[in-house]
């Protein structure tokens, strides 16, 4: 077997599994809707969505609403306009099926287990559930992906000319809300956005990668995780993402 052919199967079992509890949630839960943020994860996300209740070739209409929440003026220019163009435009190391208590906060304690792949959505009025069909892939798994499907992302995820300041080790894009301070002194860099989140904490890498290929590529001998490398906020303590976590950020 070619490592191609390996890797299609790969991606083949994400794709089943990913399937699988999305047709888990659809027919477990009353109000099902798909968090959307115009970002990669999305995206793969949305198409997985369609492949999950469609039929053939032919188009469908999903069951389930899209749920975009966002500080409009907090998100960058290329991902908003994806966005709005097109739908089709999470991931997060925690159970696939998380429960959330009445104020949308994760305690642990109260997980339910996962065994054998039954998921128990059962919840009193107040709580809800929140699940992540994709907990299992990695960002290198999402680019090989978005590159086998042929998906269109925001422009904002390639290389590009960008005003940055660099502080702390990473590129703190100038933005009207991020300025450069008088101090800080900045330069046009070729950057792409690994994750892309609020403007206020999220930041670009160098790179010259200008199609999935060469994405895939870097991020195959990549030593820093897409959000330690671009998140602000992910960079205060160890335990920054454990507390939100548990806070209901995710």
């Amino acid at each position: 077997m070619t490592n191609q052919q390996l890797q299609n199967e790969h991606l083949d079992w994400l794709e089943a599994e990913s399937i699988y509890i999305i047709r888990e949630v659809a027919a477990q839960c009353a109000n099902p809707a798909l968090l959307f943020s115009g970002g990669k994860d999305s995206i793969v996300m949305f198409h997985l969505a369609r492949k999950a209740f469609s039929f053939g070739d032919r188009p469908i209409q999903l069951t389930f609403p899209l749920l975009h929440v966002a500080i409009e003026e907090h998100k960058f220019d290329a991902l908003l306009g994806g966005a709005r163009r097109d739908e089709e435009k999470a991931r997060a190391k925690e159970r696939i099926f998380s429960f959330r208590d009445e104020f949308g906060q994760w305690d642990p304690k109260a997980q339910r287990p996962e065994l054998w792949k039954l998921y128990n959505a059962r919840i009193s009025p107040g709580e809800n559930m929140r699940v992540f069909p994709i907990s299992n892939w990695t960002e290198l798994d999402i680019w090989q992906y978005i590159a086998r499907e042929k998906l269109e992302l925001p422009s904002i995820y390639y290389t590009h000319k960008r005003e940055v300041v660099k502080k702390n080790g990473l590129l703190v894009p100038v933005t009207d809300i991020t300025p450069k301070a008088a101090e800080d002194v900045s330069e046009f860099v070729d950057v792409r956005f690994r994750t892309v989140g609020d403007i206020s904490c999220t930041c670009p890498v160098a790179s010259v990668a200008a199609t999935p290929e060469a994405i895939i590529a870097e991020t195959a001998i990549t030593e820093i995780t897409e959000r330690g490398a671009t998140r602000m906020d992910d960079q205060t303590s160890e335990a920054s993402m454990e507390r939100r976590k548990k806070e209901g950020y995710f």
